[in-house]
C-alpha cells in the first residue's frame, strides 16, 4: 500500500461503514465522519481526501462543498450525473479533483468492457435484441441503477441500431433498451444484458456478493487520486 491517507467519510451508512472498516484494516485514518449537516463543521478535518456515499439529491451539494475546502473528492453515489457537465464545469474553474463512478467494484468495470466488445460484435447481427436487469437491496433510492445505465449507454454507443434506454414496462419501438429494476432486501448488486436472438441467447452477468468490492475500489480511487487535479473514472484508474 501506498502512504496511509487521513479520509473524510461523507455519508454513515451502510458503504460509509464498510469504507471505515476497509480503511482501518489497511492502515488509513478516518479523521471526519459527515452524516448530518452539524458534522460539516468538522469538515474536512485535515484529511487528505473525501468519499461521498449518500443520495442522488444530496451528493451534488457534498461535491461541491468539498470543492469549497479544496479538498479531493471521490463520489459513489448515483443518480445525480444528469448535473455532472455542471459540477465538472465547476471542478474546472476551480482547480479541483473529482473522482466519480458508477460502481466503484474491479469486476464490474471489467464487466463493462465486455458488455462494449459484445455490443460491437452484434451490431451487425440485427437479429439480436438487448435487455437489461438489475437488482439490489431495497434501500437503494436510484432506478435504473447507476451501473445499469452505463451498461444501456455502452451499448447504443457501440450498436447504431438503438438510441435509448426506457424501463421495461415503457418499451414502445424495436430502437429502445429495456431496464427492469428489481428490488429485493439484502441483494447488494446483480446485473444481467441479455441479448435475445431467434436460435439463441447470449448473456453476460455480474453478481457483487458483498459491498467489500465497492469499499476496496473506493479506496483504490482515493489512493490514486490524491495528489491530481481534474476529473477522473474507474476507466482513469484500470487504464482501461
Amino acid at each position: 500500500m501506498n502512504k496511509p491517507l487521513k479520509i473524510a467519510i461523507i455519508g454513515y451508512g451502510k458503504m460509509g461503514h464498510e469504507i471505515e472498516k476497509h480503511a482501518l484494516a489497511v492502515g488509513h485514518k478516518v479523521v471526519c465522519l459527515v452524516d448530518n449537516e452539524s458534522d460539516w463543521n468538522s469538515f474536512p478535518g485535515n484529511a487528505d481526501v473525501a468519499i461521498e456515499f449518500t443520495t442522488p439529491d444530496t451528493a451534488v451539494n457534498h461535491i461541491l462543498r468539498g470543492f469549497d475546502a479544496e479538498i479531493p473528492m471521490v463520489c459513489g453515489t448515483t443518480g445525480w450525473h444528469n448535473r455532472l457537465r455542471e459540477v465538472s464545469m465547476i471542478c474546472l474553474a476551480k482547480n479541483q479533483t473529482l473522482f466519480y463512478a458508477s460502481n466503484f467494484s474491479l469486476g464490474v468495470n471489467i464487466y463493462f468492457e465486455i458488455n462494449r466488445r459484445l455490443a460491437g460484435l452484434l451490431s451487425t447481427f440485427g437479429d439480436y435484441k438487448p435487455s437489461i436487469s438489475e437488482t439490489h437491496h431495497i434501500q437503494k433510492l436510484d432506478a435504473p441503477s447507476g451501473t445499469a445505465i452505463v451498461l444501456a449507454n455502452q451499448i447504443i454507443d457501440e450498436n447504431q441500431r438503438f438510441n435509448t434506454w426506457i424501463t421495461k414496462d415503457e418499451q414502445k419501438t424495436s430502437s429502445e433498451i429495456p431496464i427492469e429494476s428489481l428490488r429485493i432486501d439484502k441483494v447488494p448488486g446483480t446485473h444481467v444484458v441479455s441479448w435475445e436472438g431467434p436460435a439463441d441467447n447470449i448473456e453476460i452477468k455480474h453478481t457483487a456478493h458483498n459491498r467489500s468490492g465497492f469499499a476496496q475500489g473506493a479506496l483504490m480511487a482515493a489512493q490514486w487520486v490524491v495528489d491530481k487535479k481534474g476529473i477522473f473514472t474507474m476507466k482513469d484508474l484500470l487504464n482501461l
